[in-house]
């Protein structure tokens, strides 16, 4: 399984370098600065959690177990629905997507305690 997520990691990864350069060169001059700030955002937690499952993947080498495969799931769930939900808000203005936010930040607080825990049982 530590393949499966540095694989996912790396493919995240690539799609928050691209988010973030569309952002930084596609809409600078067609959002507002509060959508573009969003937008940002956005991409720089996906990046930082797309980096997070190459750890899951080095964790699942190294102390293996379902707390692993725990985190990388819910640092999944938590790049598409934080990450998603502010990259929909910034581009399209439907503000009922910023609640679902702090339901993909619940998911990546808890994926690194899953990965905290992991480590300390190990």
């Amino acid at each position: 399984m530590e393949r499966t997520w540095f694989a996912l990691g790396a493919v995240l990864a690539a799609l928050a370098v691209a988010a973030g350069a569309f952002g930084a060169h596609g809409l600078e001059n067609r959002l507002s600065s509060d959508d573009l700030d969003t937008y940002q955002t956005a991409a720089r937690y996906h990046m930082y959690h797309a980096l997070a499952l190459l750890a899951v993947g080095y964790a699942a080498q190294r102390f293996g177990g379902g707390l692993v495969s725990a985190a990388g799931w819910l640092f999944i769930a938590g790049i598409l629905l934080f990450s998603g939900a502010l990259y929909v808000l910034a581009l399209s203005g439907v503000k009922v997507l910023g609640a679902v936010a702090p339901i993909g930040g619940v998911c990546l607080l808890a994926g690194w305690g899953c990965l905290a825990l992991a480590a300390w049982r190990a």
